[in-house]
């Protein structure tokens, strides 16, 4: 009887006795790393922090700050927004009304821009027609809900067919915006590569007076979807 109890014994202390162990090492290792780093835990918590706020802002989303007039009124110089850098991830492309932030360099300029999406691969854009709307795809769009007030859509007349993959973009002052329709003559003709883009601005952060949602105006909604034979 005594032979059969005491390996028995050992089975019953053996497995929660590992396990403690091990649990207690690895509480050991942490606490030595935290006595050799200068600070301890803080120093520790910190730097965790700081990883996880670089993960979320390479992968996730990123703030961005407004630093021209070009989107007013909606947005305004020193404005910062809340770029979802998921937004175009995962299979979905800008659409129209989006208000997005890409990089500029070889189209526009040698930096970040933020403007609002008005033609997407495949759409026949045209300013103006006899009431001076924008027409994409024969469908005049009313932008008088996020039109800087007392601007019209375009003093610049323009006709174009935007290739697949890019984008015609517009700021939303259009008296005070460098867009598309300045670089038309320029390589790429003023439309922006969609790989090009960082990602959708969904809100304004700051400041806190002026925190809001941004939404996709339903100017575009009765748009016509674009021609197929429209090739880039």
């Amino acid at each position: 009887m005594d032979t059969e109890a005491q390996p028995t014994q050992r089975d019953r202390t053996s497995g929660p006795g590992t396990t403690g162990m091990e649990g207690r090492s690895r509480f050991a290792l942490v606490s030595r790393f935290t006595d050799w780093l200068p600070g301890g835990r803080i120093t520790l918590t910190l730097f965790v922090c700081l990883l996880f706020l670089l993960l979320l802002n390479t992968f996730v989303a990123q703030p961005f700050q407004i630093p021209s007039g070009s989107m007013e009124g909606g947005l305004r110089i020193g404005d910062r927004v809340v770029v979802n850098k998921l937004a175009y991830r995962f299979g979905a492309e800008p659409r129209r009304g989006d208000v997005v932030v890409f990089d500029g360099t070889g189209y526009f300029g040698d930096a970040d821009y933020i403007k609002r999406v008005v033609g997407v691969g495949g759409d026949h854009v045209v300013c103006c027609d006899k009431e001076g709307r924008i027409e994409v795809n024969g469908r005049a769009v009313d932008e008088t809900a996020f039109l800087y007030p007392g601007d019209s859509p375009s003093t610049v007349p323009f006709d174009v067919a935007v290739p697949r993959g890019r984008l015609f973009v517009l700021g939303d002052h259009r008296s005070d915006s460098s867009d598309s329709r300045d670089h038309l003559g320029s390589p790429g003709g003023g439309m922006v590569p969609v790989g090009e883009v960082i990602g959708r601005a969904d809100w304004i952060a700051w400041p806190f007076g002026h925190w809001t949602r941004l939404h996709r105006p339903a100017a575009y909604a009765r748009v016509p979807a674009a021609a197929e034979d429209t090739h880039g």
